[in-house]
């Protein structure tokens, strides 16, 4: 069965379109007008190898907090639509991923409940125009509409591009173990019988 997904949200806000493959390769294809998240984006595809499709217009006149955002909704959605019921998936990843002097613990849980965990000193820095607060946003939103339990944790660093870059492969990484088929699970890896 294949585990793909295709989502489209329009607000007076935004307009994003996102298209996933879990069992992909990390083909990336990812237009959403703001630079850096492109780039985190791009990341998360090769680092996850899932197949990600994100084109997205928002109201960058405005800032960026709509588009990032929405983006992160759109993507949860589509994570969790392409999951369905989650028979037979590995449910947990973690990875602990170094980038030069920073280094990231990032957690995943895809039970279900949506909750988010990030704790770095470097919120309110910013990477040129880019304000790393609205990596928290993105991560919220993802959490919300995806149903995971992400939790993301600054042990080292003290460049902020490197931690992002950290955050992002880290949680790739976990993500990638998470959604995984484990051949020894027949059914929903939990107790109650159902992710919910």
């Amino acid at each position: 069965m294949k585990r793909t997904a295709e989502i489209k949200r329009k607000t007076r806000e935004t307009d994003i379109g996102v298209t996933v493959n879990l069992d992909g390769t990390g083909v990336c294809d990812v237009k959403t007008g703001v630079g850096f998240l492109d780039h985190m984006l791009e990341l998360l595809a090769r680092h996850s190898l899932i197949d990600l499709s994100i084109h997205a217009e928002g109201d960058l006149g405005v800032d960026y907090h709509h588009t990032v955002e929405d983006v992160g909704l759109v993507l949860g959605s589509a994570l969790n639509k392409a999951l369905g019921d989650r028979r037979g998936i590995r449910r947990y990843g973690f990875f602990l991923l170094p980038m030069d002097e920073a280094l990231a613990e990032v957690a995943v849980d895809l039970g279900g409940r949506p909750y988010l965990v990030m704790q770095t000193p470097m919120k309110h820095m910013m990477i040129r125009d880019f304000e790393v607060k609205l990596i928290e946003e993105f991560f919220r939103a993802l959490s919300v509409e995806g149903r995971m339990n992400i939790h993301l944790r600054q042990i080292s660093g003290d460049e902020t591009h490197h931690l992002c870059e950290a955050f992002f492969k880290g949680f790739a990484r976990a993500l990638r173990s998470a959604v995984e088929s484990d051949a020894r699970e027949s059914g929903v890896p939990s107790s109650k019988g159902i992710l919910i």
